[in-house]
């Protein structure tokens, strides 16, 4: 390991790591200004226009789309690690993921009058456009961040708490401007201004290129190379455009397969996936201390989804709660539900900074936590957080509007979980990941997000049908609460096994 001045460790990043800081941002703006969109367009919008979705049917949605847009980094990792590089994916990834808000824009401009069955092709088109482009977007940004630092670097941790800063700085401009236009003016002007943040992405990072120097370039560029040339930069638009088409067909073949089969579908095809990445990382992995090393990721994102399973809550059932059962006046003005989706973001903001300097004093006297301590303590304050959150859910019974305190308060809760686990975990997965496989292992991480993300979204579901099945009296938010609190007291117990499989890494 290489020497590290200390007057640096405080202070010193790579100028790329604000590149990547604004690049990030943009594309971060995109996603939460159509995410906070999304459950509210389906349960008013597209109802109005003929297509008859409920809440559950609207949850369900959210579900496919939030945990598919965390699967397709394992596809956009390896085509990364084996063929473009990590620079030449991240641009693909912008440039489909615009085309796809472009669409969601187009879905809706046309007027309830319109065709229904165009406006939701348009739709779905432009869902399965954000789903395979921020999979080849989402895992490389991340580890180029990770390219900048040795594995025991101290500023690694510091690192990705500001990359997260960027990361919730768009999550705060995305609803409130994006989804401030979709849900008080039209909704299509709210995907279309989320499209055009990601096209500022874009731009951003071929103005800024020259700053990451030679990382994330195609493997086998020569050593002098830092920037992207023409013929690079025609394999982007002839990628983009297979990526785009592929996309269409495989929307269009999914729409003729019956509902009763795609149910068993999504479920199959996840377990191909991980099978695939499973039997690369097999043949990549070398050594006992690889092999225990990628142990620790597999037991930390098994427990990762236990986490997103409860906070991608925000995105769906809390946002209905923010919609439908909170006290939103101030006066005569009403506040859009969707900015409730800032609260997360704004803490980030606030305590990110505070953490990032945390990592660094305490590791400078020996009492920086061990990463599974870390992920212990998040899954502690996610429990806390919806134990909260059900007292509310209590309060609001009967059709009562509470006060919005009980949202706010929630998120910060919840926000003060995700950083002891969510920037941690990006690191670990560039410390601990065979260096040829960092950005499969990422997709690998980025999955257990997958399989939260569509747990937040059925879990409603899932609980009701077991309740009416078997008499369970299971509620949503009591049982989350507990289920973290049990995954939070088990890393607990295993944290002297982790550690020593870490191998040295902190």
């Amino acid at each position: 390991m290489s020497e590290l001045n200390p007057t640096k460790t405080k202070i010193s990043h790579p100028k790329g790591l604000y590149t990547l800081f604004a690049t990030e941002m943009w594309e971060r703006f995109s996603y939460y200004g159509m995410r906070a969109l999304l459950v509210l367009y389906l349960t008013a919008e597209l109802i109005n226009g003929g297509f008859g979705l409920g809440r559950e049917a609207a949850l369900e949605i959210y579900a496919i789309f939030t945990g598919m847009v965390y699967l397709t980094p394992i596809l956009g990792g390896w085509v990364a690690d084996k063929f473009l590089g990590k620079r030449k994916t991240v641009y693909i990834g912008g440039l489909v993921m615009a085309v796809g808000q472009f669409l969601l824009a187009a879905s809706a401009f046309l007027h309830a009058s319109a065709d229904p069955v165009t406006r939701m092709n348009l739709f779905n088109f432009g869902l399965g456009m954000l789903i395979l482009g921020n999979g080849f977007f989402k895992p490389n940004i991340s580890t180029i961040v990770g390219d900048f630092y040795d594995n025991n670097d101290p500023r690694k941790d510091s690192a990705f708490n500001i990359f997260y800063m960027g990361i919730n700085l768009g999550a705060i401009l995305g609803p409130f401007i994006a989804g401030g236009l979709g849900e008080n003016v039209q909704w299509g002007w709210g995907y279309f201004a989320a499209g055009v943040g990601l096209i500022i992405s874009v731009i951003w990072l071929k103005l800024r290129e020259h700053t990451l120097d030679h990382h994330g370039l195609p493997p086998n560029a020569p050593e002098d190379k830092m920037v992207l040339d023409s013929k690079d930069w025609r394999d982007i638009f002839v990628y983009s455009i297979g990526l785009i088409l592929a996309t269409l067909f495989l929307v269009w073949v999914w729409s003729f397969i019956p509902e009763n089969v795609t149910s068993i579908i999504i479920p199959l095809g996840f377990v191909g996936l991980i099978l695939a990445l499973a039997f690369v990382i097999f043949k990549g992995t070398n050594g006992g201390e690889e092999w225990s090393r990628m142990v620790v990721i597999v037991v930390l994102a098994f427990f990762n989804i236990v986490f997103w399973a409860g906070f991608e809550q925000a995105g769906g059932t809390m946002n209905l709660f923010a919609a439908e059962n909170t006290n939103r006046f101030i006066g005569n003005w009403q506040i859009p539900a969707t900015w409730f989706q800032n609260v997360n973001p704004i803490a980030i903001l606030i305590f990110a900074p505070i953490f990032s300097v945390l990592w660094i004093k305490l590791d400078r006297i020996r009492l920086n936590p061990r990463t599974p301590i870390k992920f212990a303590l998040g899954m502690l304050f996610g429990a806390l957080a919806f134990w909260i959150m059900a007292i509310a859910a209590n309060k609001a019974a009967g059709g009562h509007l509470v006060s919005p305190l009980w949202l706010v308060i929630v998120y910060v809760v919840l926000t003060l979980g995700e950083l002891m686990l969510s920037p941690i975990g990006l690191s670990m997965i560039t410390k601990l990941a065979p260096a040829k496989l960092v950005s499969v292992v990422m997709g690998l991480w980025m999955a257990s997000f997958a399989a939260g993300n569509y747990f937040a979204g059925v879990l409603e579901s899932i609980l009701h049908n077991m309740n009416a099945k078997y008499d369970m009296g299971l509620e949503l938010y009591p049982f989350i609460s507990m289920t973290m609190l049990g995954t939070g007291i088990i890393i607990l117990l295993l944290s002297p096994l982790l550690n020593k499989a870490m191998k040295g890494i902190h």
